[in-house]
Order: structure tokens, then C-alpha cells, then sequence
């Protein structure tokens, strides 16, 4: 009986630690940040059958710290671009991702929104500057007044789907203050 259970344990500790073979980490993309000593990685820890996890990571290349920020495993990155505009003393990183699961299925896919975030140069402040519920199509930074325009829509019935009833909307955020200036 005793070399019967030895043989079990034996047997499931080895199956175990047999399925993390297939566990590997893919860095999807290095971006350099101007102007700092700063590196994004863009990181996801894949298993078999799964991603188990993704995120951002700064890396500090001067001293080898980092900073790591957290994505939903199943949220698809779409951007992760820096904005300088020297002039202005505004130096932000933006991600534009879809991150939440608006429908509730299974994962987060084409139907759900793409969501804008501001983050800080080394990843200590991160803003999500779009609701959960709006669905931003296109963005550009304007120079001059130090703003980024938005453009989207709400969907209004709820019915996953882009059509006449939608909430159309521009949005026009201060990039220093991570405020709303005007809706249109």
C-alpha cells in the first residue's frame, strides 16, 4: 500500500510540473521613452491552452528597476505610443486598449470598447480617460493647446452593434490636468 501511494504522488507531482513545459513569456513589443531612461515592454505569460497573464512593463535602463501594469489576460492592446510636446512640459505615454468585457460573454473581443489611457512616463500614474461604456474610434494630440481629441460613441440601446440611435461624441481632455474640457 505505502509503495502504492509513493507511486501516486510520485506520478501526480511529475504530471504536474510536466504541463509547465508549455508556460513561456512573449514580449510583443519594446518602445523606447524620449527623453528618459525609460523602456515599455509589452508582456504576456502564455500557457498551454491560455494566456494566464499581460501587462506593461517599465524598465528603468539606467538602474534595472521596474514598474508593472496590469492588463486584464484576455484584453487586446491596440497602441502604446509617447506624447512630447516640450514646449508644454507634457511628456505622457497613452495606451489605447480594450480592456473591459462590456457584454459579458466568455472574453473580451471586437465587440467591446476600446478604452484610452494616459499613463506617466515610468508607469506610476496610469488615467483612464474614456468611460468603460464609450467606444473610441480615432484620437490625435493637438500641440499647441496640449490636448488629445477623442472621438467614439456610446451604445445606447446596449445592442453590441454601431448604429443610427448611438450617442456620437467628441471629447477634448487637457493632457496636463487628465480633465475633461469639452464634450461635443
Amino acid at each position: 500500500m505505502k509503495k502504492l501511494l509513493i507511486l501516486l504522488l510520485v506520478s501526480i507531482s511529475g504530471f504536474v510540473f510536466g504541463q509547465d513545459k508549455y508556460n513561456y513569456v512573449s514580449f510583443d513589443k519594446l518602445t523606447e521613452v524620449k527623453g528618459t531612461e525609460y523602456v515599455i515592454a509589452s508582456i504576456e505569460n502564455r500557457g498551454k491552452i491560455e494566456t494566464k497573464s499581460k501587462y506593461l512593463l517599465f524598465i528603468n535602463t539606467k538602474d534595472g528597476k521596474t514598474k508593472q501594469i496590469d492588463l486584464p489576460k484576455d484584453s487586446y492592446i491596440r497602441t502604446v505610443e509617447q506624447i512630447q510636446i516640450e514646449e508644454l512640459d507634457i511628456n505622457k505615454i497613452i495606451l489605447v486598449a480594450k480592456t473591459i468585457n462590456l457584454d459579458g460573454d466568455k472574453e473580451i473581443d471586437w465587440s467591446d470598447p476600446q478604452q484610452i489611457f494616459i499613463l506617466s512616463t515610468d508607469g506610476e500614474t496610469k488615467t483612464q480617460l474614456t468611460d468603460n461604456g464609450f467606444f473610441a474610434r480615432t484620437w490625435t494630440t493637438n500641440e499647441k493647446t496640449g490636448t488629445i481629441t477623442i472621438t467614439g460613441h456610446y451604445d445606447s440601446n446596449s445592442n453590441g452593434k454601431y448604429d443610427k440611435t448611438d450617442k456620437n461624441e467628441i471629447l477634448i481632455f487637457d493632457l496636463k490636468t487628465m480633465e475633461l474640457k469639452t464634450k461635443i
